[in-house]
């Protein structure tokens, strides 16, 4: 390692909290991180942190030497994002986050492209639903759906609304018909959401804003989206899916819209950053890529 790889993992190890911790992030083990440390503390001549078997906490000197690395290292970032302008073409180490299956259907064709159009930038994609610290677990950019709770350390770009829409296979609705209104779903077959056993039902809202249960009968549940599309693409029965979901497979002529737009719990879609005054070009050029593309994918 050289010396600014030291600062860097002494900083890791204070931001983690702990020696395991940071060895992961850094995909390093453990004894490697221990080694770095002591080497730096070595260097400097004074002890940067308390170590007992359970924890760690800074020392005076410490304490005072990690808020110069952080402002040191901001500086870098800085400078590393001037160049990065003057080159013109994103580089580097780009870490997202994704949920899985909007992830998959939709982000990650997008970050896809962007791979192959800039070969200086390497793009390290997460998925997962569960809703990630961008901060302490360093990632560049997260996309996620529904609310936002933790704004005041995160900068948002708007990509678009999740709504639900119903649709069908061709051929379910050659042997059941198309329903029409509210009352006609309760002679069709739904395949239903569920999660720990618990039923998601439909709800629609009329034309008059009242909103309204659909009364379809359930044969199967599941506790993902991409399965029931799959359920439904068989012609096993209704499918209420996110419009983005929907439209893939309307597009391909697999299913077919029977209800657009159910008009109950809209989500908004964004593309987020931890803030600082420094945007690098490589999450900058990605969230553009995003903010052109995502849109046209819930126009269902």
């Amino acid at each position: 390692m050289t010396r600014f790889d030291d600062v860097a993992a002494f900083v890791h190890v204070v931001e983690a909290g702990s020696f395991t911790l940071a060895a992961e992030r850094m995909h390093l083990t453990r004894s490697a991180i221990g080694k770095v440390i002591a080497k730096l503390e070595a260097r400097l001549g004074t002890r940067l942190l308390h170590r007992t078997t359970r924890s760690q906490t800074l020392t005076e000197a410490g304490r005072a030497y990690y808020d110069r690395c952080v402002r040191a290292l901001a500086e870098l970032e800085a400078a590393e994002a001037e160049l990065e302008r003057g080159h013109g073409e994103p580089r580097g180490r780009l870490r997202v986050s994704v949920p899985l299956a909007f992830g998959h259907q939709c982000v990650a064709p997008i970050l896809f492209r962007l791979a192959s159009r800039y070969p200086e930038l390497q793009i390290d994609i997460s998925f997962t639903d569960r809703t990630v610290d961008l901060v302490e677990e360093h990632i560049d950019l997260a996309v996620r759906i529904g609310e936002l709770r933790d704004s005041a350390t995160l900068v948002a770009r708007r990509l678009g609304v999740q709504d639900l829409s119903i649709g069908a296979a061709p051929s379910y609705l050659a042997r059941h018909g198309t329903p029409l209104n509210p009352e006609d779903f309760a002679q069709h077959v739904g395949i239903a959401y569920s999660r720990d056993g618990v039923v998601t039902p439909w709800h629609v809202r009329d034309a008059d804003g009242v909103e309204r249960e659909l009364p379809v009968k359930r044969q199967l549940s599941l506790d993902d989206v991409q399965a029931i599309a799959g359920a439904g693409i068989a012609g096993l029965g209704l499918v209420q899916l996110p419009c983005w979901l929907l439209q893939q497979h309307v597009a391909r002529g697999e299913l077919v819209v029977v209800k657009h737009r159910c008009g109950v719990g809209p989500k908004d879609i964004h593309a987020l950053w931890p803030r600082t005054p420094y945007l690098p070009l490589k999450t900058r050029c990605a969230i553009d890529a995003l903010a052109a593309e995502i849109p046209r994918m819930m126009l269902l």
